[in-house]
Formats: structure tokens, sequence, C-alpha cells
């Protein structure tokens, strides 16, 4: 009995000093959640240490934006954003409400006739927008539509200056409404949506022409000035000239422009000399 007494109190005496001595982890204080936050935060450090990896990380997300995105921005197959502008009577773009009203609208008639691509590369890559106002006798083959295509998903808005370029108020009604739906349906028929806006070619409208323009939901629209038909301005130098230095040029202004080859070489400069006067280029997606 006594040996048995012994040994029960030897056994109790162990157990007391093994608790009175925790194990080496435990004094550290380490548990597992414990262990993983310094993991977590060991690989912040490290990732601080090559910024670099984040850098191109970013750059690939952004590259996956798209042009349309990452350059004219509206894409304007979507729902178009709330206007802010509209056409006066003198048809240049007046601000609705707290609009900016130093801005001016490019537009491009007689479109694609072998420089509209070039002219729309170039306003692309200096994030400029503008209409290009199309005709139908300029689409007779499918590079003529590929090339319509691009344009169009480039983000700029094609306009209808009708199928065939006629003097609206020599040709009977029903033809002027042929030269308008017409287009306006191959439009459609190629870049997937009907146009927004309607030119008359010479600016030369009738009263069945803007009642059809209105019933088609288009925006009518002349210009405030141009140049670029007259002889003395064929040339980059003189129309790039004209174009901003004109005693026109103001708030709102309409710019009518051709597919020329003069134009084409001169619209950069062109953008560049309105941005030096304070302008901007309105996207004409915000006009009413």
């Amino acid at each position: 009995m006594k040996q048995l007494l012994f040994i029960l109190i030897f056994t109790i005496a162990l157990t007391i000093a093994a608790c009175a001595n925790p194990s080496q982890e435990q004094e550290k204080g380490k548990s597992p959640e414990l262990k993983n936050q310094g993991t977590v935060e060991q690989s912040e450090d490290k990732a601080d240490e090559f910024p670099e990896e984040e850098e191109v990380s970013g750059t690939e997300e952004k590259n996956d934006e798209g042009p349309e995105e990452s350059k004219n921005g509206d894409d304007n197959s979507e729902s178009p954003a709330a206007p802010q502008y509209m056409v006066s009577d003198t048809w240049s773009i007046v601000p609705k409400d707290d609009a900016e009203e130093e801005v001016v609208l490019l537009t491009i008639d007689d479109a694609p006739d072998g420089h509209a691509l070039q002219m729309a590369e170039t306003l692309y890559e200096l994030d400029a927008n503008a209409i290009f106002f199309v005709n139908g006798h300029f689409l007779n083959t499918p590079e003529d539509e590929e090339i319509l295509k691009k344009i169009h998903d480039m983000g700029f808005y094609i306009g209808n200056h009708t199928n065939t370029h006629p003097f609206l108020p020599d040709i009977p009604e029903d033809e002027q409404t042929e030269e308008i739906i017409g287009l306006s349906d191959r439009i459609e028929e190629i870049v997937g949506e009907r146009p927004r806006f309607f030119r008359a070619p010479n600016g030369a409208n009738t009263e069945h022409v803007i009642d059809l323009v209105e019933e088609e939901g288009m925006t009518l629209m002349n210009w405030s000035y141009g140049y670029d038909w007259e002889e003395e301005y064929m040339s980059s130098g003189a129309i790039a000239d004209i174009m901003v230095n004109t005693e026109l040029l103001g708030n709102g202004a309409n710019l009518l422009m051709h597919d020329r080859e003069w134009t084409a070489k001169a619209l950069g400069d062109i953008v560049h000399g309105l941005r030096d006067q304070g302008y901007e280029i309105v996207d004409p997606g915000l006009i009413e």
C-alpha cells in the first residue's frame, strides 16, 4: 500500500512539473494563425522589392481595354450619354446647361474617297473625335465597306451625306427619300447602326428633307466654315493655316473638311492649332 501511494505521489509531481514548463513554440507565442500572418507580411515586403512586376501587370490590364476605351472613350454602339450640346440655327454647337463652351466640332464629308482611313488614324492618335459624312457612291467594293467599318470601330460617328451627292432641291421628293433612307440602310448593314447625323450636299435642304431627317431621328447639320474645295487652299500648309486662323473660328464652330489629300496631310496641324487656341474637340455623341 505504501509503495502504491509513493508511485501515485511521484506521478502527480511529474505532471505538475510538465505544466509549469511550456514548450518552445508556446513560449514564443506562435500559433498557426500567427505563422500565417507572418507569411503574408513577408510576401508583401517581397512584392515591394519588385515594383517593376506590378507595373507590367498593370500595363497588360490596360492593353486589354481595347482601342475604343483607351482612346475615344465613347463606343458609338453603346447607349448614348445625355446630350450636353445642340445645333443652333447658325449650325454651331451650343452647350446646354453648364457644358464647356470653348469647343469645336470636326466633320469630314465625301468619305471614304481615298484618305478617310488615314484621317481617322490621325484623329485617333490625337484623341480627337469627328463625324465622317459618307457618300453611298464611295461604297462600291468590299474594301470600301471594310474601310468604313474600321473607321466606325475606331469610335467615330458615321453621318449620312446621301447616296449619290445630288443637289436635293432639283430632284423629286421620292428620290430625295431614297437618297437618304437608302444610304442609312446601307450604312446600317455595314457598321451595325443607322447614322445619327445628316448633312445635305452643298447644304441644300428641302422641307421634305427636313421632315424626313426628323422622322428618322437624325440631327440636321450644315457647317460654320470650310475652305478645302477652294483652289487657293488645296495644299496642306494653306488649309492648316486658314482652318485655325480664320475670323470665323469661335466657340461651337462646326468645321467642314473633306476626304482630300491636302486636308488629310494638314489634319494633325489643324487639331494642334485648335487646341493651342484653347478649343477642345467635342464628342459628337454629346450632341442632341
